[in-house]
């Protein structure tokens, strides 16, 4: 079940913070199951633009961890 408070937390958060603990979540991230989820999904569709999703993924980078692509 989605709270009030969960999404309020969502829709404060930008594309790159969205898709930054998407990337980097640890298998089983309670917040990509149920009805959060899909409303984590729904949230990054409407937020995706081609550039914002390229400005975002370069600013995150591919390391396994937020701290290995600090370096």
């Amino acid at each position: 079940m989605l709270s009030e408070s969960d999404k309020q937390h969502i829709d404060s958060l930008s594309y790159e913070d969205l898709l930054r603990h998407w990337r980097f979540a640890p298998v089983g991230d309670p917040w990509f199951f149920g009805e959060t989820g899909d409303y984590w999904i729904q949230k990054m569709r409407k937020l995706h633009t081609n550039e914002e999703h390229t400005h975002a993924s370069k600013a995150i980078g591919w390391g396994t961890t937020e701290k290995e692509n600090a370096k």
